[in-house]
């Protein structure tokens, strides 16, 4: 949050800044930053000069659409929206090797973010990233296959412990001749779905997948399941039995819509309680983007971002496997907590960040220009942070505590303030606040 949206809420009463906040939201547009789909097969059969070609514009696509995500990010208006888009992302774990339906997916997360998860649960079934990932393609009454049924299960509805092996393979038969063509539609391939009667979660039929989804959201364990999980994304890496058994009854109650479930998180006492104030660590894209818009950065050159990305371990559209990134105090390592700590005072006065050796191969060259291809290399980061702007919007005069407590979400020590309060130039004593471990923090 920037300095001056927090002095507009100042006086306002919690319920009032929620609504505003989720009214505000939901608004932003689709991510198009991959105009088409291609016909990667028809490329790679071809000569080895049109696989050259294939990979260089899988790389570029993929650039592109991570950057341009990342700047919807810091630039929109739809704060919320965004958030919980990256939510979705991370609970709906793919990798596509396709752009486009990468893209398609994103979308699918970002108009339902704040919405119907039945409907992105759906939407999100018949989408050809997914169905490609988990190898649904190839599902069919002859030959089932099992991963994209036991993960809708496992991983996006009730949760390990909760189904048998046999409601996994008769699931399974329920999903065969889901599939899409090579224009990125969904295509229900009827002459391979498998209409033979299935017995799921102890009810008998003629079951689709439809039906499995259906009957998977009857059951209040998605509920849980899911408020656990948004618990640890908004609140406390240890969840709390009670506000999460609560989370569920709206959530349930609201037939799955979101925007009721986020409304009582936010107005809920517990929420603003000490312990769940400035607990979470910064996943890497909210630590980037975070610091972007309160300083309203700009970059000469954006691929620096994603290259913060591949250092800090969370790539957009690339989570580390189907369960997606653990999060958490996962986020921090030795390694980790010194680029974070690092890469505020280099962003916000334009200097010099070692990447040492964590550059991808397309970028070897240009990082070979800036320093002869030294074993460690350095790359200016040409980021301009708007100092006049942000000051701006700071009262002059105001307590070097006052700043500190809108930067920092934990509450200060007194080590910190003491040495705070030795500093009489602003822009120094914000560079030295957003350098310290508790910046990491929200």
């Amino acid at each position: 949050m920037r300095f001056e949206d927090l002095k507009a809420y100042e006086n306002v009463p919690v319920k009032h800044a929620v609504q505003n906040l989720l009214n505000t939201s939901g608004t932003n547009e689709s991510l198009a930053a991959v105009k088409e789909s291609t016909d990667y097969t028809a490329l790679i059969k071809g000569d080895k000069e049109a696989r050259k070609m294939f990979m260089q514009r899988q790389r570029q696509e993929e650039k592109d659409m991570n950057i341009a995500w990342i700047n919807k990010m810091i630039y929109s208006d739809a704060v919320l929206q965004e958030k919980m888009t990256l939510f979705w992302h991370n609970h709906f774990a793919c990798r596509a090797k396709n752009a486009y339906y990468a893209q398609q997916l994103n979308n699918i997360h970002r108009d339902n973010a704040l919405g119907s998860f039945k409907t992105m649960l759906f939407q999100v079934a018949e989408s050809p990233a997914m169905l490609q990932f988990l190898n649904n393609q190839q599902n069919q009454k002859n030959h089932p296959n099992e991963n994209f049924a036991r993960e809708v299960m496992e991983l996006f509805t009730i949760g390990r412990g909760n189904y048998t092996e046999t409601d996994v393979k008769e699931s399974a038969r329920a999903f065969t001749g889901y599939g899409f063509n090579k224009d990125g539609e969904f295509v229900m391939r009827k002459f391979l779905h498998d209409d033979g009667q299935k017995t799921f979660l102890g009810k008998t039929g003629n079951f689709n997948g439809e039906d499995i989804m259906n009957m998977l959201l009857e059951k209040r364990e998605t509920a849980h399941f899911i408020s656990n999980k948004l618990y640890k994304y908004l609140v406390n890496e240890t969840p709390d039995p009670e506000h999460v058994n609560a989370m569920a009854d709206v959530f349930y109650k609201a037939d799955y819509e979101i925007k009721p479930l986020l409304e009582y998180i936010f107005t809920a006492d517990w929420f603003y309680s000490d312990k769940n104030t400035g607990n979470l660590v910064k996943a890497p894209v909210e630590f980037l983007v975070g610091l972007s818009r309160q300083f309203y950065i700009t970059y000469d050159r954006p691929e620096v971002l994603l290259q913060f990305q591949k250092v800090l371990g969370q790539v957009l559209f690339y989570p580390p496997n189907v369960a997606g990134w653990p999060g958490g105090r996962n986020w921090i390592d030795s390694s980790s907590l010194m680029y974070r700590l690092k890469i505020p005072s280099t962003l916000l006065s334009g200097g010099v960040i070692d990447f040492a050796g964590k550059s991808d191969p397309e970028d070897e060259a240009y990082l070979a220009t800036v320093k002869n291809q030294q074993k460690f290399v350095d790359l200016r980061v040409q980021s301009i942070a708007d100092w006049d702007k942000f000051l701006n919007v700071v009262p002059k005069n105001s307590p070097a505590a006052e700043i500190a407590g809108f930067l920092l979400e934990p509450k200060l020590n007194n080590s910190l303030i003491n040495k705070i309060n030795g500093l009489t130039d602003t822009k120094a004593m914000v560079i030295e606040l957003m350098s310290t471990p508790e910046y990491q923090l929200c």
